[in-house]
């Protein structure tokens, strides 16, 4: 699976990725980690990678895109400054959510639980959204 991991979590999520054999990139690699979360999202979409962040305003930019692609994947209440727990969590877990990522979802890891949402799922949007 390909990762875009954001600038609010280590970079060394990455190498963790890596490791597991998964294509995984930081966005410092392409010097866009202090660009506008339009412009970063936008990479993820270009290259098919599903967005790791500890920044639930990605979930919020996909779901208002009314887009199914990249899948996000949100760390929420999750301390990101514990590189090797956010790893272990997030590769122990993916065999259970590779699917839904696959397909374009948001995940939510939390403390004690994880949730999902197929972006199929969210609603489509109307004549009257698209004259605002």
């Amino acid at each position: 699976m390909n990762f875009l991991i954001d600038t609010c979590l280590p970079a060394a999520i990455v190498d963790n990725l890596r490791r597991a054999g998964h294509d995984a990139v930081h966005v410092r690699h392409y010097g866009i980690h202090k660009a506008d979360d339009e412009i970063v999202f936008e990479r993820a979409v270009q290259e098919d990678r599903v967005f790791v962040s500890a920044d639930t305003r990605f979930a919020t930019i996909l779901a208002v895109r009314h887009a199914s692609k990249p899948s996000v994947i949100v760390f929420r209440r999750v301390s990101p400054g514990r590189t090797e727990a956010l790893a272990k969590l997030l590769l122990a877990n993916l065999p259970n959510i590779a699917e839904l990522l696959n397909q374009g979802s948001i995940v939510v890891f939390e403390k004690t639980r994880l949730r999902s949402r197929t972006l199929r799922s969210l609603p489509s949007k109307s004549a009257a959204d698209s004259r605002d």
